[in-house]
């Protein structure tokens, strides 16, 4: 939400008389965007993560559920309110942030107030309003310092999923939004909002076609209907970004989750090509699509599996989506992936999946804490995807758990194992094997011992004097000898950087198939 949309929202609600003590104040032409809820406008005292994927004032949500109210964003998509997990990381860097700027930490805005707010809104958007949620569907808050926050919160998520399942028509299917329940005897046609799309563009007959066999009741239409879904949109670029509108989304989310083979993994393929398009990522997990992958992902057939991991790793491409993805549950499922998954194409788009997660703070965290260092060092000691592992290694070494973990766990000793035995047999995995070691090599006094003891100096001295090898990896064997030796110079951040983008290009993968979202980079194994 740029700066012109959160202006929007100031005129919506500046009319309304309020007393000091109800509206928190802060300066929105100072105030990063990102801290301010999307309703009231206000810096966020209690930021919760919905599962459409956006952040809002814990308030703002109950409000909008007592009410029965889902609000159109300044961006047009329609949050999916059914599930609340608090967004500790953002909390923590608003009041870092306030911290920083001498700011008073933001106050909880008073209910009555953003119920007026709400309220108004309403009356704008008569067609926004949805049914209420019932009490029982409603989530439990969650203690912030719960050491079992988001497997509680999983939990709750899908044994209410069970409960709506339907067993009245030919195909059992999954209630994912609560919000939109009706008495429509056909649970397909059922969305979050509304079934009425009479407010949508018109449908193309492509479009059309899809749409109603997929909203069908028969089984073997479905199948169709997805098949076609799927082949349309495999190789066409136009009919991805066509395709993907919320009247198919919607009855996607449905047949993610049906009981049928064959139909969960069509919807699953069919996802991951409409997740290609770097328009799409972004809608697909505001659609609330993350936790019914996660679903899949645990309990779903092996093909299904291989899909929606395969959608997993296109969708946390997209920035915005690593966060959400992160929060929502989907690292250990990843993980157990990597590790146990039958296909080596699932167990090669899980490492990418988990790598582009750990591109940021909080995920690297979230890894540590769910046992993957020890994991990928085992990997990494058998030979198995060592070039991905140990990429994605470097990015945990990057995090504090993540290095403590990695020296913890006799990281030093395999990595110098590896380049020892031949093991890294490829250029890119040797030089993501040095590169971890020059990772962990940073302001760490630590390592000089362990490295020492391992007899890196040896190996990596052979590397530097080597005829053989590419100029980078000489120059990162350099510095982590430097390093050792007790150098002068150092390597911060940006040097840091640097070293992932080079050892991106090492990889074997071209930075267009880690950035943004490029067709080109996923076709050798994400269209289906």
């Amino acid at each position: 939400m740029g700066e012109t949309g959160r202006h929007k929202w100031f005129s919506f609600h500046h009319h309304r008389s309020a007393s000091a003590t109800s509206m928190p104040q802060n300066n929105p032409g100072e105030t990063p965007t990102e801290f301010l809820c999307p309703i009231t406008g206000f810096l966020m005292s209690d930021p919760v993560v919905v599962a459409s994927g956006q952040t809002f004032e814990r308030i703002s949500v109950q409000v909008c559920r007592n009410l029965g109210f889902a609000p159109k964003l300044n961006d047009g998509s329609q949050p999916d309110l059914s599930t609340v997990i608090p967004n500790l990381a953002m909390k923590s860097t608003i009041l870092s942030w306030c911290n920083r700027k001498k700011v008073e930490h933001p106050r909880p805005p008073d209910y009555a107030y953003v119920e007026g707010v709400v309220r108004a809104r309403m009356d704008k958007e008569p067609g926004t309003v949805v049914n209420r949620v019932a009490r029982s569907e409603i989530l439990p808050p969650v203690a912030e310092n719960s050491p079992s926050d988001y497997e509680s919160v999983m939990g709750a998520i899908r044994s209410r999923s069970r409960n709506s399942i339907s067993s009245s028509t030919s195909l059992p299917l999954h209630h994912h939004r609560p919000v939109s329940y009706s008495e429509n005897p056909n649970p397909i046609q059922s969305s979050f909002s509304t079934s009425d799309y009479s407010s949508y563009p018109p449908m193309s007959e492509e479009e059309e076609e899809i749409y109603n066999k997929l909203r069908s009741a028969n089984t073997v239409d479905h199948e169709q209907g997805l098949i076609l879904l799927r082949k349309t949109t495999r190789t066409s670029e136009t009919s991805r970004i066509s395709l993907c509108t919320d009247r198919i989304l919607s009855l996607l989310r449905s047949l993610i989750v049906s009981r049928y083979n064959i139909v969960q993994t069509n919807a699953a393929a069919s996802l991951v090509n409409l997740s290609l398009e770097k328009p799409n990522k972004l809608k697909i997990v505001r659609s609330g699509f993350v936790p019914l992958l996660i679903d899949v992902l645990k309990s779903g057939s092996t093909e299904a599996q291989e899909h929606v991991v395969g959608a997993l790793f296109s969708l946390a491409v997209e920035e915005e989506n690593k966060m959400v993805i992160g929060v929502l549950g989907a690292v250990e499922p990843l993980l157990h992936a990597l590790r146990s998954s039958e296909s080596e194409r699932a167990r090669q788009d899980a490492a990418l999946a988990l790598y582009h997660l750990s591109l940021i703070p909080n995920n690297r965290s979230r890894l540590v804490r769910a046992g993957a260092v020890p994991m990928m060092l085992s990997m990494v000691r058998s030979g198995e995807s060592a070039s991905r592992i140990l990429l994605l290694l470097c990015n945990l070494a990057a995090c504090s758990e993540g290095k403590g973990a990695m020296l913890d766990g006799n990281g030093v000793a395999i990595l110098v194992g590896k380049l020892r035995e031949g093991g890294a047999d490829s250029e890119a995995a040797r030089e993501n094997c040095v590169g971890a070691l020059l990772t962990l090599s940073v302001g760490n006094m630590r390592f000089r011992g362990l490295a020492s003891e391992a007899g890196a100096e040896e190996i990596l001295t052979g590397i530097v004097e080597s005829e053989s090898g590419s100029e980078r990896l000489k120059e990162k064997a350099g510095k982590v000898l430097q390093a050792m030796r007790g150098g002068e110079r150092e390597f911060g951040e940006g040097a840091e950087a640097r070293e992932w983008n080079r050892m991106l290009e090492a990889s074997g993968l071209s930075r267009s198939q880690f950035q943004g979202g490029q067709k080109e980079g996923f076709a050798y194994s994400s269209q289906f």
